[in-house]
């Protein structure tokens, strides 16, 4: 094991102590499932979807014929007739209807709910892929925060160590008091860098919980993640095939491709406004007036019954039917124009990440070398000091060389890592940590 390589295994340790010092830790598979059932997002989506299988529901409820009761009760006054002057008259009719045609409407509408209700799922898919990415990045980027946080810790713990070496030189003698300033001020401003950085960790978390939509009551600690220098610098598969895969598993777009059948119905439905529809009618009925017989033989007496047969063909409309087949196939062009969209948008996103990744690949293996060599020269640096060769240039130049390597090194490491993921989960629909 080379120094660079104990240095990060040493900072790994250190911020898995610091992560998980207090509270239960989560994993990113815990923070996911946390989302799921905590997401606002994605529980107004599941709403959503409730109110499309209600619609499917009334859809299908439509090819149910219809029944009714009604009944009118009148009373009248004459009060200069000369004969009877209060009436009291009642009716009582039971009626039914069903609709036998009505241009394929009916059938077209619960198609296109059937539709809808998957359309729904694929979105609330495509927003739960969303939220897994978004927990991704500020996983890592807790991670990232809390290594920086141990980097910032380890370069107040030698800058300290050199304040007071540096003290006691000048008390001997050794060395001046504006070395021993300069050295005074590093540690002072390495412990405000720490400060910053605890700053950026504890943000960071604050990020992650309002992804996860946490209370403020709630403390949220990572567990750790070990990465492997082989797994950041694994060599990265065919774009031409993470494309390809990023097509067959995107959810949006299998929703927008649904979308774009879901507008056949659409133009079925408004198409039937030009055909004739076909329904019918029966009911019984009947009544009592008062003054008259008796109230049971009034009604045997009023019996009836019916049954009626309608045929409507439209003639004219205002438009209303043409103008809904047009926005229909409208529609239907713009749901084509959002696939082309959404085919453009992953193939910018694959390209995006691949660069991205590549870069921070490249810029963790220059990363190493220059934080092996920044490690070797602070640590040759320090033992002159510790001799009393002082040179507080040298010193000062070799520690900010080696806490910017250090710093440099962890950036790269996991930009390299949050790169590699996303790749991955273009090509599978799923992330593992």
């Amino acid at each position: 094991m080379n120094y660079h390589t104990k240095i990060l295994s040493s900072l790994t340790l250190a911020a898995a102590c610091a992560l998980t010092a207090a509270g239960q830790t989560m994993t990113y598979a815990d923070c996911v499932d946390y989302a799921s059932a905590h997401n606002i997002t994605l529980r107004k989506l599941d709403v959503a979807r409730q109110k499309s299988l209600n619609t499917l529901s009334e859809s299908k409820a439509q090819w149910e014929p219809t029944l009714d009761f009604s009944t009118t009760h009148t009373v009248g006054n004459t009060p200069w007739a000369d004969g009877t002057k209060n009436t009291y008259n009642s009716s009582y009719a039971l009626g039914a209807g069903w609709t036998v045609w009505d241009g394929g409407r009916r059938s077209a509408a619960i198609k296109r709910d059937r539709l809808q209700l998957s359309i729904d799922s694929l979105d609330t898919g495509d927003a739960f892929r969303t939220v897994e990415t978004e927990i991704l990045q500020a996983y890592i980027n807790i991670l990232y925060a809390g290594e920086n946080v141990e980097v910032c810790r380890l370069a107040v713990e030698l800058s300290r160590a050199q304040a007071e070496r540096a003290k006691a030189l000048m008390e001997s003698g050794k060395l001046s008091r504006v070395d021993y300033t300069q050295l005074q001020s590093q540690y002072e401003q390495d412990r405000y860098s720490l400060v910053s950085a605890e700053g950026s960790y504890n943000s960071s978390r604050m990020e992650l919980k309002q992804i996860l939509e946490m209370g403020i009551g709630n403390d949220l600690h990572l567990a750790p993640v070990i990465i492997s220098d082989s797994e950041i610098t694994a060599t990265l598969p065919p774009i031409e095939e993470s494309y390809d895969l990023a097509l067959a598993t995107d959810t949006r777009l299998k929703s927008l491709d649904l979308t774009y059948k879901s507008a056949d119905y659409d133009i079925s439905i408004a198409k039937a406004g030009r055909m004739p529809q076909i329904s019918l009618s029966a009911g019984v009925g009947t009544g009592y007036y008062a003054p008259g017989g008796a109230f049971g033989t009034s009604l045997k007496q009023g019996f009836n019954e019916n049954i009626g047969l309608t045929v409507k063909i439209p003639i004219l409309d205002k438009r209303a039917t043409k103008t809904a087949v047009t926005a229909a196939r409208l529609q239907q062009v713009d749901a084509e124009l959002d696939i082309e969209n959404r085919r453009t948008e992953l193939s910018r996103l694959v390209e995006n990440w691949y660069i991205d990744t590549r870069s921070a690949q490249a810029r963790y293996l220059a990363a190493q070398s220059q934080l092996e060599a920044a490690s070797l020269n602070n640590e040759l640096c320090n033992e002159r000091f510790s001799l009393g060769y002082v040179n507080t240039v040298e010193l000062m130049s070799a520690h900010n060389d080696y806490v910017e390597a250090s710093r440099s090194l962890l950036q790269a490491r996991y930009m390299a890592l949050l790169g590699i993921k996303m790749i991955e989960y273009y090509r599978t629909a799923t992330i593992t940590l």
